[in-house]
């Protein structure tokens, strides 16, 4: 019998087998990409230890943006002609009870996507949608075919290069429609199109188109006149804005994650909360100082973060539709000047908020539950944007 045991014991190890239960530890990991506002270089770096894992160098100064999975991340160089890919290193597996996750080292991929003036980027359900505004086309691509180095492309034409958009919903894409008399103002509709190229229905209205989330199943894109709507399911309808709203509108749209919500600019003081199934569906609030750029907590749903020019951190209680705390992190810094001036940034990383400090050299960190700050991470240059990635997996 011990003979046996024996035996079998070491068929175990020459299969690769454990001969004692493989137990499954948790496993935390959080990376923060970083873009400078002068230089063509990305950075990612280890939340965990504030350390920075690698810099990697792109073509021109960069946007940042990353896909829903977190697998990814795309740089748009608008300067460049070109949106470089990089793969995050962090991804889940779904088992239902569980996710499990995969931590690698994040990298440069060898796929790029060219033309002329790129501007938005769009993820809907891993289809991929880039604009190219000195063209008026889009380019539509899998997630995981990007991944695997081999992205098969779509193209979707407009009738004119304008600052336009595009989402893609399965076989549909929906795509900005040129103002034809004022190509150089904003688009004036949104048309779907068919996989065959084909134009499906009417040019939904849409003036001085500008501005797009998701938030569960909806899509919202921000017009003059109040939000147009869609589930995917073929509708598109429009949600106008409140007559008690003052005279105004929304530009920028970030959607919420765990409550379905939108959150808006709504001139340069205020932001909008806006639920699209509610009666009430858009509710003002007030800022101190002029707004600089707001985010919302994709782990604390009920929480969103704006940032003032008066260099505070303000934290949006979205179930009261209020703010609910604010923070003082930096030098003031005015919303005078240039649109693309370097201004701080707010990204969310697990259990700690970022807010980049362009003209400092610092990301300033502060912790998410107690909403005090922690300690700054020095970064030379001017970091910029920013996008976290991350969460917790179980690891076997």
């Amino acid at each position: 019998m011990k003979h046996l045991l024996a035996t079998t014991s070491a068929l175990a190890v020459l299969l690769g087998i454990a001969a004692a239960p493989a137990f499954a530890g948790e496993q935390t990991a959080w990376r923060l990409f970083v873009s400078d506002y002068g230089a063509p270089i990305v950075h990612a770096l280890d939340m965990e230890t504030g350390k920075k894992i690698e810099t990697f160098n792109v073509k021109a100064p960069t946007s940042l943006y990353r896909s829903d999975s977190g697998r990814t991340v795309f740089a748009v160089q608008g300067k460049g002609d070109t949106i470089s890919v990089l793969s995050s290193g962090i991804s889940f597996g779904d088992h239902g009870d569980h996710g499990d996750i995969k931590v690698e080292a994040p990298r440069l991929l060898d796929v790029s996507f060219e033309g002329k003036k790129p501007s938005h980027f769009v993820d809907h359900d891993g289809d991929i949608a880039l604009f190219f505004d000195g063209e008026g086309k889009t380019r539509v691509s899998r997630e995981a075919d990007i991944l695997e180095g081999k992205p098969a492309i779509r193209e979707v034409a407009t009738a004119a290069p304008h600052h336009g958009v595009a989402v893609a919903l399965g076989e549909q894409v929906l795509v900005s429609e040129p103002n034809f008399d004022k190509p150089d103002e904003l688009p004036v509709g949104i048309r779907v199109v068919d996989r065959a190229g084909a134009t499906v229905g009417d040019v939904h209205a849409c003036p001085d188109l500008h501005g797009e989330a998701s938030s569960g199943n909806l899509v919202a894109i921000a017009c003059a006149e109040g939000l147009l709507v869609t589930s995917g399911d073929g509708k598109i309808e429009l949600l106008p804005y409140d007559r008690a709203l003052p005279e105004g509108k929304s530009t920028t749209l970030v959607g919420g994650r765990g409550l379905q919500y939108f959150l808006g600019n709504y001139g340069p003081s205020a932001v909008v909360l806006i639920d699209p199934k509610s009666e009430d569906a858009f509710r003002l609030i007030d800022l101190p100082t002029r707004r600089v750029h707001f985010t919302v907590d994709p782990v604390r749903a009920k929480f969103a973060y704006v940032f003032t020019e008066d260099g505070q951190l303000h934290r949006i209680d979205v179930v009261a539709g209020k703010i609910d705390a604010s923070l003082k992190l930096t030098d003031p810094y005015s919303m005078d000047g240039h649109w693309s001036d370097p201004r701080p940034r707010i990204a969310v990383a697990g259990s700690r908020i970022v807010v980049s400090d362009p003209l400092k050299s610092v990301l300033h960190v502060v912790d998410a539950e107690s909403f005090k700050q922690g300690d700054d991470i020095a970064l030379e240059g001017k970091p910029f944007n920013l996008v976290a990635v991350g969460g917790s997996g179980e690891t076997h």
